[in-house]
């Protein structure tokens, strides 16, 4: 081993020295092959693992070379001899391994938003189903039969009329009619979620503030704050 590293550094020093001859400007476009240093290495290294090129980027080879060990002595991912001798290392051992194939993307979520107004779906001050909103709900549900179901939202909502306690709570009972009605149709109970608004999320804006809370339930007003007692359906699912 003593006098393989004394030949090497004699080799280096020649080759040193013949590299003064070479072209400078192709001697910096040489790829410096580092090598692991396990083993025979079949070429001249430098101190540095580097392998030692002749002035026309040619790899040194040792006394050890062989074909055989060009394939398996080691640069980092490859064979050293895919840089130095790469007309006898088998093209397979010096190509990257391919990528692994991305899994197909699945198919994307598909959310349908529904709203359904509150006087087609309850009785005025009511969170008992007519029969316009049974209908309704029958089309919904028949439509959630036809894709991979995730969960459908009911948020239930009221008008600004009665106050904040009555009106949370008479939107939860909207938003939990509706629930038991989709379920006794066959979907899941766990795939339906509720949640009561109440009056937080009026629709109608400013449109009835000029008749006022204090104007009483007359029909005008009730009329006027329709779009407001609604309750929101959101189907979600996969096609």
């Amino acid at each position: 081993m003593l006098n393989q590293i004394k030949k090497q550094a004699l080799m280096a020093a020649a080759i040193a020295a013949l590299g003064l001859t070479a072209s400078a400007g192709y001697a910096q476009s040489v790829k410096d092959v580092v090598v692991d240093g396990k083993g025979e290495i079949p070429y001249v290294i430098d101190g540095r693992n580097v392998v030692s090129r002749s002035g026309f980027g040619l790899c040194w080879r040792t006394g050890y070379w062989t074909p055989a060990a060009a394939a398996t002595a080691m640069a980092g991912q490859f064979p050293v001899g895919c840089d130095c001798d790469p007309d006898v290392v088998p093209k397979e051992k010096c190509t990257p391994p391919a990528a692994a194939a991305m899994p197909a993307a699945g198919p994307k979520p598909s959310a349908e938003k529904i709203k359904l107004a509150a006087d087609a779906l309850f009785d005025f001050d009511k969170a008992t189903l007519r029969p316009e909103g049974k209908a309704k709900l029958d089309d919904l549900a028949s439509k959630a039969q036809g894709i991979k179901l995730e969960v459908i939202l009911a948020v239930g909502h009221t008008d600004r009329l009665g106050s904040d306690s009555y009106n949370q709570s008479l939107s939860e009972k909207r938003a939990a009619a509706v629930k038991s009605y989709l379920v006794s149709k066959g979907i899941e109970p766990n795939r339906v979620y509720t949640e009561g608004k109440g009056e937080k999320q009026p629709v109608t804006g400013t449109t009835c503030n000029k008749m006022g809370k204090e104007s009483g339930k007359n029909a005008k007003l009730v009329a006027c704050l329709q779009p407001d007692r609604r309750v929101e359906i959101e189907v979600i699912g996969t096609k």
